[in-house]
């Protein structure tokens, strides 16, 4: 299970608001002043992010509690596959059957395009169907 620490900051019927503060790994690495990366990852470092969490176990919190949340390894897998890997893979088969149906490279590309924003509604239309699934959404897990 990968567990976040965050503070509750609303109580509704059957899930709880958490507000929790986005931080990357990078100040702790020796190389971030030659990596790409830290550069990124200093643009969304701060931010504040609230996000609706199920509370299974039926935990008494209130405002302003420090709570652990968590989400399955299995369900983040998933989710990452589908969000990195389904378009690039569907982008590469859709241009390699044009490729090999004959046409020329403006075709090639123009295929690859429209594959890999294919890709993107489709990963859009599953992460829809699967959001609905409890074990794609995070949990509350205790009160720190």
């Amino acid at each position: 299970m990968l567990e976040e620490n965050g503070r509750v900051v609303r109580v509704g019927s059957g899930s709880i608001w958490i507000e929790m503060i986005k931080q990357s790994a990078c100040s702790s690495c020796s190389a971030q002043k030659g990596c790409g990366q830290s550069l990124l990852a200093k643009i969304g470092d701060g931010k504040r992010l609230e996000i609706q969490v199920d509370n299974p176990h039926q935990i008494d919190v209130a405002v302003n509690d420090q709570v652990t949340l968590g989400v399955g390894e299995r369900s983040f897998l998933t989710a990452s596959l589908l969000v990195y890997m389904l378009p690039l893979m569907i982008m590469f088969v859709v241009a390699v059957g044009v490729e090999l149906a004959g046409f020329s490279e403006p075709k090639v590309i123009l295929s690859a395009i429209l594959g890999l924003a294919g890709g993107f509604l489709l990963t859009r239309f599953i992460s829809g169907v699967i959001s609905q699934n409890c074990s794609y959404r995070p949990v509350l897990l205790r009160r720190v």
